[in-house]
């Protein structure tokens, strides 16, 4: 039998040497995508087949492990009357042979982090408790060890969740890693992890802070309970990355640190009329009234961003200083932005004398010119 398949084999070869050159190309491309086909079929079936004892695994393990948790933690009969320092968990529970096995210790840990999503206080710190004493801290740290990123972001997911400090030595080079989710994630656990200095990874940021990462930075800084919150002031003066002097700005007027001020002021003079504007925003934020001068004064030398940062700015600080001078750019300026910020920001004044203003402007003005006024006198429209 094998003979007469090598026979076979050896005369198709043989006519195949005799057809032309691009029926033989031809026959190789179509023999190579019959191969790619089969293989691209077999990976599939494969990662299907896998999926599903996976999911079969899971069908078991997790009700277990639910059911341990709850009887060790959720039904402790020491809670509440014992600090939970001192909770002994039954060793017998916890000795099970299946708990040894690196994929169900995995399931273990997504069980564990998904019941501390939902439980805080007592109960929450008994969650970590028996995280800590299942050793499975040494599970997640052994991921943090591997070249792969996912890892390395699943590591630190887990270690933050359960409230497990992280040295500086092995978090802060992830805070400038090259992988953008990864250096994410480093900085979001840096954050919420450390005690002294939560914003320490800023000194060394030469990455930029993504527009989506400073969102969801700002999320965990507002939310986190008993953070150190720094003077953010001093990145404004001496870093050198832009992303975080911006960041900084924001947070500066958040926590209304009017200790900043100064700082902020001298990015006036910043040839990046982006990051003027970011530092005139903050400046009308923190309604400071020193600046006003300052922002009259170099109005008109500003590119059309940076000089509706200053008209909001002047209606946000609200001295009546510059009622005129705002009056003059909604009368007089041919740009749409720029009357209709210098109306809101007249309107914003509330005062007697921007009232006036606001009146004579409605009898003298030009129809477009109170349909502005009209628009930004009306509370309900924002913008």
């Amino acid at each position: 039998m094998w003979k007469d398949l090598t026979d076979l084999l050896y005369q198709a070869y043989e006519q195949f040497g005799f057809l032309p050159l691009f029926i033989e190309i031809a026959l190789i491309f179509i023999g190579l995508a019959l191969l790619a086909t089969l293989i691209a079929y077999a990976s599939i079936l494969y990662k299907r087949w896998k999926g599903y004892i996976y999911e079969k695994r899971l069908n078991f393990i997790t009700p277990k492990i639910e059911d341990m948790i709850t009887e060790q933690v959720l039904l402790n009969e020491k809670l509440g009357s014992v600090p939970v320092d001192e909770i002994e968990f039954d060793p017998v529970a916890l000795s099970d042979k299946i708990y040894k096995k690196p994929w169900v210790r995995q399931v273990m840990i997504d069980v564990l982090i998904q019941y501390r999503k939902n439980f805080r206080g007592e109960v929450g710190e008994l969650l970590r408790k028996l995280y800590i004493d299942l050793i499975l801290t040494k599970d997640s740290f052994d991921k943090m060890k591997t070249l792969k990123w996912e890892r390395k972001i699943k590591a630190v997911m887990e270690l933050t969740q359960m409230d497990i400090p992280i040295s500086d030595v092995t978090i802060l080079p992830l805070t400038n890693s090259q992988n953008p989710s990864l250096r994410a994630a480093a900085r979001n656990a840096y954050i919420q992890l450390s005690k002294n200095d939560p914003f320490k990874f800023f000194d060394i940021a030469t990455e930029p802070l993504l527009p989506w990462d400073q969102l969801d930075m700002f999320r965990i800084i507002t939310t986190t309970r008993d953070i150190s919150i720094p003077n953010f002031s001093r990145w404004v003066s001496y870093s050198t990355n832009k992303s975080v002097v911006s960041f900084c700005l924001k947070l500066i007027a958040h926590y209304d640190q009017r200790s900043a001020i100064p700082a902020v002021m001298d990015l006036l003079n910043n040839k990046d009329h982006y990051f003027r504007a970011d530092a005139i925003n903050c400046l009308g934020k923190l309604r400071a009234e020193i600046a006003e001068v300052r922002l009259q004064k170099i109005y008109d030398h500003q590119p059309l961003i940076c000089q509706i940062e200053i008209l909001k700015a002047i209606g946000q600080i609200a001295s009546g200083k510059y009622l005129e001078f705002l009056k003059h750019e909604f009368s007089y300026s041919s740009n749409f932005d720029i009357r209709m910020n210098a109306a809101r920001a007249i309107i914003d004044h509330d005062t007697e004398e921007s009232r006036a203003i606001v009146k004579d402007l409605m009898t003298t003005t030009y129809e477009e010119n109170r349909i502005i006024i009209k628009h930004c006198l009306n509370p309900l429209i924002k913008y």
